[in-house]
């Protein structure tokens, strides 16, 4: 048998193993890995830089752009100028999310990864006309994946992994304008609290074809504020294809759904009805493999979300690059 032909059949064994990471930014959506993709590369550490861009925009009844007028794509330059106004169902008012993180894995042993995560954030919100931006360092995840199940037949393969990790506050939490007025929770680079997660994350493939469930859980702590966000769950269901071209490329499209839920923030321990989230989003993404570099995008939009009198979730764009070794 030719040495490309043993290699063929190897990646084929690998082809579909999960790699979930989750960020701990404001939103628990984005913790345990809903945004890495597929990866063939069977335990093998690697890191990676990913870029990840969330949009809520438009109210209840109104239009909701991933993109809105006025709104930037990529980090901008910080603007602490503006006065802060309440929202008053303008529909150019936007909230936007960005990170872009430094991601590790390492593996222990066979079954054991380790996992860190620290990000770069800016968020910008936009209310009656007025326009904000802060940036800086985020708040820090670390966690470990246990492999419960691990199979890699020719034509089955299956894996189960349960993960626990922590968000530490390392990010920033006292941002203000310029006359000295503090910005919102979720405006913050980081939440001032400590917060644990629970995960876990199936993959079932049969040649080609495969899909992987994520789900969590995050039990969100308080800062010295006494400010919160309620404890949290998400899902998010990928179905992808695989395709060799060539000998050294793969390519895996998929179609991904993602539900999230959050009570909203918190002061006392008392809800408050900012900011709860009760969404389902649906998307596209595509996985591309060469050698020991894997490029990762995805673009998500808002399907349904329950009644809210803020800007409304309009969607999510994330692009990622991961090195193996």
């Amino acid at each position: 048998m030719s040495l490309s032909k043993i290699h063929y059949i190897a990646n084929r064994k690998m082809l579909v193993l999960l790699f979930i990471f989750m960020s701990g930014q404001a939103f628990a959506c984005d913790i345990c890995g809903c945004f890495m993709g597929i990866t063939p590369y069977f335990n093998r550490n690697n890191i990676s830089l990913l870029y990840r861009y969330r949009s809520f925009n438009g109210y209840d009844g109104q239009s909701h752009s991933l993109f809105p007028n006025g709104g930037n794509f990529f980090i901008p330059s910080r603007n602490q100028h503006s006065p802060i106004t309440s929202h008053a169902g303008n529909p150019e008012d936007y909230e936007l999310y960005r990170s872009l993180e430094i991601r590790g894995k390492y593996f222990i042993n066979s079954k054991l990864e380790i996992n860190a995560i620290l990000p770069y954030v800016s968020n910008s919100e936009r209310y009656n006309g007025y326009t904000s931006s802060i940036s800086g360092i985020g708040d820090a995840n670390l966690y470990a994946g246990y492999h419960l199940i691990q199979k890699q037949n020719d034509n089955f393969k299956q894996q189960l992994i349960a993960g626990v990790g922590i968000k530490l506050p390392t990010g920033k939490n006292d941002f203000k304008n310029n006359e000295g007025i503090r910005y919102s929770s979720l405006m913050q680079a980081g939440t001032g609290s400590t917060d644990g997660f629970v995960y876990l994350n199936y993959m079932v493939g049969m040649g080609k074809f495969g899909a992987s469930l994520n789900t969590s859980y995050k039990v969100n702590g308080t800062n010295n504020r006494d400010e919160g966000i309620a404890n949290s769950t998400t899902s998010f269901l990928n179905v992808f294809y695989m395709q060799r071209i060539g000998k050294e490329i793969q390519v895996m499209p998929s179609a991904q759904f993602f539900y999230e839920y959050s009570g909203g923030e918190q002061y006392k321990g008392i809800k408050t009805g900012e900011h709860v989230m009760n969404n389902l989003m649906g998307g596209i993404g595509a996985d591309i493999f060469y050698k020991n570099i894997a490029l990762n995008t995805g673009i998500q939009k808002n399907i349904w979300e329950a009644e809210t009198d803020h800007p409304m979730s309009a969607g999510k764009v994330y692009i990622g690059i991961t090195y193996h070794f």
